[in-house]
C-alpha cells in the first residue's frame, strides 16, 4: 500500500488507470476525505489542501477534528488467545500492554 503522511494524518494513495490520476483517501477517521492530482507533486498539494480545509472546517463547526488514533486499543479476542498471549508476556517479563504493543510495532514496520 501506498501511502502519504501530513500533519498526523496519513492517506493511502492509488492510481486510477482508467482516469489517469492519483487518488488519495485519509485513513483513520470517520470523515471521509478523498483528494486527486495527476502528477505526485499535485496530488501532494491536494492532499495538504484537503487536511487544512478539514481542520478549518472543524474549527468553523466548533468541533474537535478527529486524530486518526487515540493510542487507547480495545481488542476482543477468544479468551485461549488472551490466555496464551499472557503467559507470553509474563514469560518475556513484561506487561500484556507492553508485549501487545512490541508485537504491534514489530508487525507494522516495513518487513515486520
Amino acid at each position: 500500500m501506498n501511502t502519504m503522511s501530513h500533519k498526523g494524518y496519513t492517506a493511502r494513495v492509488e492510481y486510477d488507470e482508467r482516469d489517469n490520476i492519483f487518488v488519495g483517501r485519509i485513513l483513520g477517521i470517520r470523515s471521509i476525505i478523498s483528494f486527486h492530482g495527476e502528477t505526485v507533486a499535485q496530488l501532494r498539494a491536494e492532499f495538504e489542501y484537503a487536511v487544512k480545509d478539514y481542520l478549518a472546517d472543524c474549527k468553523n463547526q466548533g468541533v474537535q477534528p478527529e486524530k486518526p488514533a487515540s493510542g487507547k486499543l480495545l481488542l476482543r479476542v477468544p479468551p485461549e488467545i488472551h490466555g496464551r498471549a499472557l503467559v507470553a508476556a509474563q514469560a518475556a517479563g513484561k506487561s500484556l500492554n507492553q508485549w501487545a504493543t512490541e508485537v504491534l510495532q514489530h508487525a507494522v514496520q516495513p518487513g515486520g
